[in-house]
């Protein structure tokens, strides 16, 4: 008898627990909902009622994550407020900070930055907050990235460095900054490409120029045997080819 009441007792407690956990992955469900579609409201409703702030949905995404991703800076501000965790990234090992460089979102970056954000986690892609920054050619956010000290030659996924980046996209003022801050225009990346052939098949003069005064050699070839000269010629930016002469 007292081992049936036991079992019975066991039983019962079991299935709160089950019920108790369906409630509260309910209430994380809303929450990624109204954090996606930056509801600030509805997620303070939310937490209040026992969602969890720092809850990771199947992709791993967390509530901070939607809503960096989805540009919604009310609901980033309340959930940081709230206690979310800025390093928490997804599955793909892509950081609220390098979604908020990726968006060039300077406000988000800040207060991420502020809130001791990882500047040097690399996602699957071996690209970092810097990488997406100097894509963009998000010149205020690439300073901030430099000033936390991360090295400004470091290369990354395919080897290439931030100034690639930068070039491949004619971003020159992103060059010009990443160039005073001692970014070598020589390094190479796993093709055997430099900042210069880049710039050069991109057709940005300017960033051409830029890396010309600091000293990038315009005779380095590729693997393939191609100079910053044949890259812009077979891109067919006659423009630029005159300068690469």
């Amino acid at each position: 008898m007292i081992l049936m009441k036991r079992m019975c007792l066991i039983a019962a407690l079991l299935l709160i627990a089950a019920f108790v956990q369906a409630a509260d992955r309910q209430l994380n469900f809303k929450l990624f909902d109204a954090a996606k579609q930056g509801r600030t409201q509805a997620i303070e409703t939310l937490l209040q009622q026992g969602a969890a702030v720092n809850a990771r949905n199947r992709f791993g995404y967390t509530p901070l994550l939607l809503a960096t991703r989805g540009g919604h800076s009310e609901a980033v501000a309340l959930l940081l407020e709230r206690g979310a965790d800025v390093n928490i990234p997804n599955l793909r090992q892509i950081s609220p900070l390098a979604t908020a460089a990726y968006n060039s979102d300077e406000q988000m970056v800040r207060s991420f930055l502020d809130r001791g954000a990882d500047v040097d986690v690399e996602d699957n892609a071996g690209k970092t907050a810097i990488v997406y920054a100097a894509a963009n050619g998000s010149t205020q956010i690439v300073v901030w990235l430099l000033d936390r000290g991360i090295d400004v030659n470091k290369q990354y996924g395919n080897q290439l460095t931030a100034l690639m980046w930068a070039a491949g996209y004619g971003h020159t003022a992103t060059v010009k900054l990443l160039l005073d801050q001692g970014a070598d225009p020589n390094l190479r990346d796993d093709r055997g490409m430099t900042a210069l052939m880049m710039a050069a098949e991109a057709g940005s003069a300017d960033s051409i120029e830029a890396l010309l005064s600091a000293n990038a050699q315009v005779t380095l070839e590729d693997k393939e045997g191609k100079s910053a000269f044949d890259h812009a010629k077979t891109a067919g930016h006659l423009e630029v080819v005159h300068a690469l002469e």
